[in-house]
């Protein structure tokens, strides 16, 4: 039976590149995974082994760690940008670059010493709260620039209800009017920039804006389901960051359970303090999409 070649792509991945830029005695950290697929005119390679066409993976190492160099990193946004844009116009064969990238952020260390001020200005510790994210993709006329981040932990001790929901003859979870809510938010925000006829965003700015009003929502809303809070979560990021038109949420529901103290003669009340047992799975998860009024979802479904 005859075959046919579909979608293919092919690249580099998890190309580690840390860029350490000098200010005088502060020195700055860009710490990068950046991972580059390459499509286009490729068939060949395919049918009958012909490399003609291919720009080998370990170039498209190279190119990221000399563009680190040559056009440092000002955002994880432009400096993938700066990728696509390259391996795209200067490879005839190839027609379109998706570039992902997972950001890594560090803090500087404080020092004792007073006569030192804050820092050394070289002293650093891993920022653990999330990794950011960006994807960035091109086709030789429009760009498409996705960021994000994964394993933001965030939980609230209280403001938080489940009840009201379908009951069956399997159902045995209790109705809650008091419960812990806790989440990891993998969040991904789609761009309306699409070429550079527009104003480019701030993407230093944005990111740090719309992780806030993410964790401002989060914090704010008095939730009766996980849904309801991603909803809101979604919305105030559209509300309040008018460069984005689309941001898909997927929540694992962190549970947190009461623990059964009755056999040892404690009451484990949430009124005066309870102890919860927290399981790590099974767990529910909840996906959705926010979108602006009039946009269309390019986000996909993972």
């Amino acid at each position: 039976m005859p075959t046919i070649l579909g979608q293919n792509q092919y690249g580099k991945a998890e190309t580690r590149v840390v860029r350490i830029t000098r200010d005088g005695a502060v020195h700055h950290i860009k710490d990068l995974n950046v991972s580059v697929a390459l499509s286009g005119a490729m068939e060949e390679a395919h049918y009958s082994g012909s490399n003609a066409n291919v720009l080998p993976t370990d170039t498209t190492k190279n190119t990221v760690y000399a563009f680190a160099k040559e056009h440092g990193i000002e955002s994880a946004e432009q400096f993938g940008i700066h990728l696509a844009r390259h391996f795209v116009t200067s490879q005839e064969p190839i027609h379109r670059a998706r570039i992902r990238i997972e950001e890594y952020a560090w803090e500087r260390i404080g020092t004792s010493d007073p006569a030192e001020g804050t820092g050394t200005g070289h002293s650093f510790v891993r920022k653990g709260q999330e990794t950011r994210l960006a994807q960035i993709t091109y086709d030789g006329e429009e760009w498409e620039v996705v960021s994000g981040l994964k394993d933001l932990t965030v939980l609230n001790s209280t403001d938080s209800e489940f009840w009201g929901y379908i009951k069956d003859k399997y159902t045995t979870l209790p109705e809650t009017y008091d419960r812990v809510l806790a989440t990891d938010v993998a969040a991904r925000w789609r761009f309306h920039w699409t070429g550079d006829e527009q104003e480019t965003p701030d993407w230093e700015e944005s990111y740090e804006q719309t992780r806030k009003h993410l964790l401002q929502a989060f914090a704010e809303t008095y939730s009766l389901s996980l849904q309801q809070t991603l909803h809101r979560m979604g919305a105030r990021v559209i509300d309040h960051r008018d460069e984005i038109d689309e941001i898909r949420f997927s929540l694992p529901n962190k549970h947190h359970f009461l623990v059964d103290l009755e056999p040892f003669g404690l009451k484990n009340d949430t009124a005066d303090g309870a102890v919860y047992f927290a399981a790590d799975r099974p767990y529910g998860l909840i996906e959705a999409t926010v979108l602006r009024d009039g946009c269309e979802a390019r986000i996909p479904v993972h």
